[in-house]
């Protein structure tokens, strides 16, 4: 008689262990799922949400809750695409409406030019002058960037970025010329093509080129490898490490830049993104390096 007690609890042992490896299995194969399905969800613009067929009522639990948190994540989302659809819009609308009165203040100060005037007087139309082409710039600067940051689709095409820096640069010869910096370049021998937007791959250069303008200490080196990375570098003693991680943020700027919006760079990351490419910003020794890449894709044939 004991001895068949002793093998029914046997057995049932045996049947509430392999009730718990199966709990702990379906349970184990249900969290798995969640996991993969959130990692889904959150790659992805979709409005489904997770399901479980394992796991038991824990885990179902479990997705519930994350479910709940995918939907504020969504509505939270929406609300902030919204809002930043609406501040593009008036942003565009505003830099639009301030070209024109500054373009009538240019038109008047051509034809004040033209009057007899005195010593004083030419001295206060040099300031207003001065201060409306700032304006212009900054207003230009902001329109760019509404313009950049409302265009969502990239055209591209063969690019050789051999060809694209140097026309960049010879752009800007007269720019460097003024303030006596003499580029030190560094070209790939070899031609480094890519399918990218010629457009935005000049502005982002532009934009690049006139920081360096901005921020150099009388010299910059440019360099192209073969990998299709560019390398803009020059001293300048006057930025901190703070500053320089914040040049990508939108209108930050410092005190050299007094007569920008601090959009340009933004702007050039804004672009390279869009065009599969990667920019960024260091500092080290009181050198500013810009560095710009755009990996090769497969089967980029030019």
């Amino acid at each position: 008689m004991g001895r068949v007690l002793l093998w029914i609890l046997f057995g049932i042992s045996c049947i509430i262990m392999v009730l718990l490896v199966l709990k702990i299995y379906f349970m184990r194969r249900g969290m798995s799922d969640i996991g993969e399905q959130l990692q889904e969800l959150l790659a992805t613009d979709t409005n489904n949400l997770i399901f479980v067929s394992f796991g038991g009522r824990h885990v179902k639990r479990l997705a519930a809750k994350i479910n709940g948190q995918l939907r504020l994540l969504r509505r939270q989302r929406l609300r902030y695409l919204n809002g930043d659809k609406e501040l593009k819009e008036a942003v565009s609308n505003i830099s639009h409406d301030l070209r024109t009165p500054l373009t009538a203040i240019s038109g008047y100060l051509e034809l004040l030019e033209c009057e007899e005037k005195s010593e004083e007087v030419e001295q206060y139309l040099r300031q207003i002058a001065n201060r409306t082409e700032v304006m212009k710039r900054l207003t230009e600067e902001l329109f760019c960037y509404s313009v950049a940051a409302s265009v969502q689709k990239i055209e591209k095409e063969d690019v050789v970025l051999n060809r694209a820096l140097e026309e960049a640069l010879l752009a800007y010869y007269g720019a460097f010329a003024s303030k006596d910096i003499v580029p030190d370049i560094k070209m790939c021998a070899v031609p480094v093509c890519r399918r990218l937007d010629s457009t935005a791959l000049s502005r982002v250069f532009g934009n690049i080129l006139s920081n360096a303008l901005k921020y150099s200490d009388q010299d910059l080196s440019v360099e192209l490898k073969g990998d299709g990375t560019i390398i803009f570098e020059n001293m300048a003693k006057g930025l901190t490490q703070t500053e320089v991680g914040r040049l990508f943020d939108r209108f930050y700027t410092v005190e050299t830049g007094k007569d920008s919006m601090g959009l340009g760079l933004s702007i050039a990351k804004l672009l390279t993104g869009r065009m599969g490419g990667m920019i960024e910003a260091e500092m080290e020794e009181g050198r500013l390096r810009i560095i710009l890449k755009f990996a090769e894709e497969k089967n980029n044939i030019l």
